[in-house]
């Protein structure tokens, strides 16, 4: 397919996912739930079918050279499919946003002025690697009454193309245009040029992936970016603490699975705790393989347990870094001042987490750490639309305007004025 043909391929695309969101955004709670159910019971049908075509994109990848937590990326195993499948009878469950109004106030001149929820449009979603993403993607545009165009990654075509067919297949079956979810078919990187620049038919680009790709998309977008260019994400242990539930969760928020971006890249731990905090955690991660970059404070307590292989001195750059990968940068603050001047500062405002038994602490960090998603004696792990009720998530938007953190139904909305009046008239 040449650019041309491409760029007519787009086009096509664009004018079909305009013309079915005025269908999807008209449709019945009742008629989108069915979609989602049939969709969760494709899924589960067609299983072994999906996992062969799955296998067939991690041979291919393989033989690429692809590995580690990227190859992790690719997987879409049988656990992988019952939780979106899950994913989408969950969304199946919860009420329907769109068409509510809320706010309406009467004014002084006898009109009475409210919000009424309504459904974006299109939105086009980029992609790599997690075939999982286009289940998700299109389960929230079928909830949330919009369309979307999809572009998953090279390495995952056979996947996304038997679970799109399935996605199609649902919204058929449910009386929803098939065009409400199409995939890019076709792998050649000047579709993705074209769809970002289509503000005649796409209303918000959603890129999911490396910080490499984000920073592509927004710079060579002509519509908006709901975005997050990655994710450096702390685990705070204060001081005082419960040791054993920080231990335990610091170890769930680094190596419970290391190549999502919700994954804790970095520990902080008050000087208050942390001779008797460090050597228990430096025994968990040594355990497991992690290696810890660490400030001359900690490597000197870690030193006496950790194998020096997987003992560093830190860089500056390390308290930027967002690893994917068994490696986490260690420093030892003074206290919950301290620490939450350092996650502002490094950052990627993801998702950061205090470990404390201090009310008055968890309150401060709650309120002064800059991020889209922000806990207390949790594992940053947590931070996932699926895990907070949202039945899926589009991505997760580290943006401070229209959606920030997991972004679900709501994020795939917006709100238009609703004026109700009697006859009133402007003096």
């Amino acid at each position: 397919m040449n650019a041309l043909n491409i760029a007519d391929y787009m086009q096509t695309l664009g004018a079909q996912a305009k013309a079915a969101s005025a269908h999807t955004a008209r449709a019945p709670a009742a008629v989108k739930n069915k979609a989602l159910r049939t969709l969760a019971a494709l899924l589960r049908q067609n299983a072994p079918a999906l996992q062969q075509a799955n296998q067939r994109d991690l041979e291919r990848a393989a033989a690429s050279g692809l590995t580690g937590p990227l190859l992790d990326r690719l997987k879409l195993g049988a656990k992988d499919l019952e939780t979106v499948a899950l994913g989408c009878e969950q969304l199946a469950t919860m009420p329907d946003v769109i068409g509510e109004i809320t706010g309406m106030k009467e004014q002084p001149s006898g009109i009475r002025v409210g919000q009424m929820r309504v459904p974006i449009g299109v939105f086009g979603m980029i992609y790599e690697s997690r075939p999982n993403v286009t289940i998700e993607a299109a389960s929230l545009a079928i909830k949330s009454g919009n369309a979307c165009i999809l572009r998953g990654g090279s390495e995952a075509i056979e996947s996304n193309k038997a679970l799109a067919a399935l996605v199609q297949q649902a919204l058929a079956e449910s009386g929803l245009p098939a065009d409400a979810v199409q995939l890019v078919a076709t792998t050649d990187r000047e579709a993705v040029g074209e769809l970002i620049a289509m503000p005649k038919y796409v209303d918000v680009i959603i890129p999911r992936g490396g910080k490499g790709l984000i920073e592509r998309i927004s710079a060579g977008a002509k519509v908006p970016v709901i975005k997050h260019l990655d994710g450096n994400c702390h685990t705070y242990v204060d001081d005082p603490c419960d040791l054993e539930m920080a231990v335990k969760i610091a170890d769930n928020a680094k190596t419970q699975k290391y190549s999502p971006c919700n994954a804790s890249e970095s520990l902080l731990v008050a000087a208050g705790v942390a001779g008797d905090f460090l050597p228990r955690i430096g025994v968990v991660y040594a355990a497991k393989g992690v290696e810890m970059r660490a400030c001359p404070e900690a490597l000197r307590i870690l030193a006496t347990v950790v194998p020096g292989k997987l003992l560093k001195p830190a860089t500056e750059q390390d308290w930027f870094e967002e690893y994917l990968a068994p490696i986490i940068s260690v420093k030892v603050v003074a206290g919950v001042d301290a620490a939450i001047a350092h996650i502002n500062h490094y950052s990627s405002h993801h998702t950061e987490a205090i470990l404390t038994r201090d009310h008055m602490h968890a309150q401060q960090f709650l309120r002064e750490v800059d991020s889209s998603s922000v806990m207390v004696n949790a594992s940053t792990r947590f931070a996932d639309g699926f895990e907070y009720g949202l039945g899926a998530e589009i991505g997760i938007s580290t943006d401070k305007f229209h959606a920030r953190g997991p972004v679900g139904i709501e994020g795939l909305t917006s709100l238009k004025y609703v004026v109700l009046g009697q006859g009133e008239v402007r003096s």
